[in-house]
């Protein structure tokens, strides 16, 4: 997609479009049903997300950003990046 071509508005509203979305399939799942929307299940939802980010912070937009752990367990760790070991 040419995020380009986008007002500042409309990239906005795209990206609250998805916080939306993803808030809507945590609160379904917090009640025990199937997610209408599959967010977090559905890899182009994060790139479409991480886009919208790419281009507004190219503006100089502010905008909070989509935590994608939220709603979903958090490990009990951090990963170490890149020698691969666990750190308690």
């Amino acid at each position: 997609m040419d995020y380009q071509a986008f007002t500042n508005e409309s990239l906005t509203m795209m990206y609250e479009a998805v916080r939306g979305a993803l808030a809507a399939d945590d609160a379904v799942e917090r009640e025990g049903g199937e997610p209408k929307f599959k967010v977090r299940d559905t890899p182009d939802w994060k790139k479409h997300a991480a886009d919208l980010e790419a281009e507004m912070l190219k503006r100089g937009m502010n905008f909070s950003v989509i935590e994608w752990h939220e709603g979903q367990e958090k490990l009990p760790f951090d990963w170490s990046g890149r020698d691969g070991v666990r750190r308690q």
